[in-house]
């Protein structure tokens, strides 16, 4: 629970600290193909498991 916590926490620091740059950054991958979100996912993932393991 304390992980899906922080994850609403993390995803929220963009849209109130600069909400014209979230929304540009949005429309801007409305226009990605599914192979750039995957991409993008799957770093995002790695950056996300990298962090978890120096935190532990």
């Amino acid at each position: 629970m304390a992980a899906t916590a922080l994850v609403f926490v993390f995803e929220g620091i963009l849209p109130f600290l600069s909400p014209v740059r979230y929304r540009q950054m949005m429309s801007q991958m409305l226009g990605m193909s599914d192979g750039g979100l995957r991409t993008l996912g799957l770093l995002s993932m790695i950056v996300g498991l990298f962090a978890l393991y120096l935190v532990r």
